[in-house]
């Protein structure tokens, strides 16, 4: 290491959001970045630790000290060949990622001012692009076999990506009219301008990847006679709804409606006044209280709503760095504030949803009731009990962002392949993308192996 004790030197500097009498009137991005020297100096504090749980707790296996002390030596090509040997996309993860590594650093444990991994990361590859490192490959060669993807999120896109480089034909099916599944359709642009995904595509269509928009592949048996393998990549489309009574109401939307159509709307294209989801104006009520809940309340702002309310049927999570239930180096489950809670939300824990209300077919708000978690003496799932009285939350919007259902598949053929969301329910891009590289290898197993017979 260039600097061993930069660790005990230099504290954590992160780059931080852009003001928010700014960032809610518009969709640009709301994080910002440091300056080269910044950036150098956090990458110095990786402090070589010898036993680096960042590699054990990343998906991908990314080699945070590794990069992070060429970064600190000035070499950022280097920094970007590091990095890109176990992360095909590091622009997106850079930016989305709730960052495993973090948590799981060393520095974390002994101070709570973890290596800002995830920063240096979307440094070092805009680094790259910026100064030509990344370039089409031009020298793939093929070996004949041709391989389907079905589903361009990042799951598909990188078991794509990694096909693609080891020799074989790939085509990716797509039913929507872009790549990116929740890339696009469900992270917003203040987290994740669409300008990142269009300039990797750019790429993998430059190194030869076919892609086909608007074709929903419903048995994704019949691509078997034209391909040598398919790969299934589609994700969890099935979002989990909420039968409350009232729950036919206008105003009651799945989450990802309001996001997937607010980006449709930054693309350009229109909707009409009765198909347009709005929070203008209007008391928002988003049920669930995790990422997807978060990016709610960000849209929302932007929109002009005039309130946001965000309920949870779950425990508050314990507040401060550390989990009692998942010591480091595990993830800790604690309460997580973001950049759209700090923009304005009343937050509410242990409420459980009744009755949606409405007038003339119109939501008009939501009878909510506290309620409690007492242990099962037949052990399993706690039991819920009634705590308070209900009560009305006053709302003309409400967005279920409760999760997603784990797709259920038939048995497929040998050569067809599952992967990201699609075989684990739904998680991280970060995941996602972990599963598609390994799916990758295995296809590349499985036909080399049929080529060999």
């Amino acid at each position: 290491m260039g600097n061993p004790k930069a660790f005990l030197e230099i504290h954590r500097q992160e780059a931080g959001y852009r003001p928010i009498h700014d960032r809610i009137h518009d969709f640009g991005e709301v994080e910002q970045t440091l300056s080269t020297r910044e950036r150098k100096l956090q990458a110095s504090r990786c402090m070589d630790c010898g036993v680096p749980f960042c590699h054990w707790a990343c998906p991908l296996g990314n080699k945070a000290p590794e990069w992070n002390d060429a970064l600190y030596k000035g070499d950022w090509e280097q920094a970007y060949r590091l990095l890109n040997s176990t992360n095909p996309f590091p622009e997106f993860t850079g930016r989305i990622c709730p960052a495993l590594c973090e948590k799981a650093c060393v520095l974390n444990r002994f101070n709570h001012e973890p290596t800002t991994n995830r920063e240096d990361e979307a440094a070092i590859v805009e680094a790259a692009f910026r100064e030509g490192y990344i370039q089409p490959r031009t020298d793939i060669v093929r070996n004949g076999k041709k391989v389907a993807v079905i589903g361009a999120g990042p799951a598909g896109l990188v078991a794509a990506n990694d096909l693609n480089l080891m020799g074989y034909q790939v085509t990716v099916f797509e039913k929507n009219e872009a790549v990116g599944g929740l890339l696009r359709y469900g992270i917003p642009n203040f987290k994740l301008n669409k300008a990142i995904i269009d300039r990797r595509l750019r790429l993998l269509e430059a190194e030869g990847i076919e892609f086909k928009y608007g074709e929903e592949i419903s048995d994704p048996s019949t691509l078997t006679s034209d391909y040598d393998a398919v790969v299934i990549a589609t994700g969890t489309p099935t979002a989990r709804d909420l039968k409350a009574p009232g729950r036919e109401l206008k105003g009651v939307h799945f989450a990802l409606e309001l996001l997937a159509q607010q980006n449709r709307v930054l693309a350009g294209m229109e909707f009409s006044k009765d198909e347009r989801i709005t929070a203008k104006g209007k008391d928002v009520l988003v049920i669930g209280g995790g990422d997807t809940g978060s990016d709610c309340i960000g849209t929302a702002h932007r929109q002009g709503c005039k309130s946001v309310t965000q309920i949870e049927i779950m425990p508050k999570p314990v507040e401060g760095p550390e989990d009692p239930q998942n010591p480091w180096p595990n993830w800790p489950r604690t309460l997580k504030t973001t950049s759209s809670h700090e923009e304005g939300c009343t937050r509410r824990w242990n409420i459980n949803t009744l009755e949606f209300l409405g007038e003339n077919g119109k939501l008009t708000g939501v009878k909510v009731q506290e309620i409690d978690w007492k242990p099962n003496p037949e052990g399993g799932r706690p039991i819920m009990v009634e705590k308070g009285k209900p009560e009305i939350i006053k709302a003309e919007l409400v967005l279920l962002a409760m999760g997603f259902l784990k797709p259920e598949h038939p048995e497929y053929p040998k050569n067809v392949f599952v992967c990201g969301d699609a075989a684990n329910g739904a998680s991280l891009v970060v995941r996602a993308m972990a599963s598609g590289r390994q799916t990758a290898i295995k296809v590349d197993k499985y036909l080399g192996a049929t080529i060999k017979s």
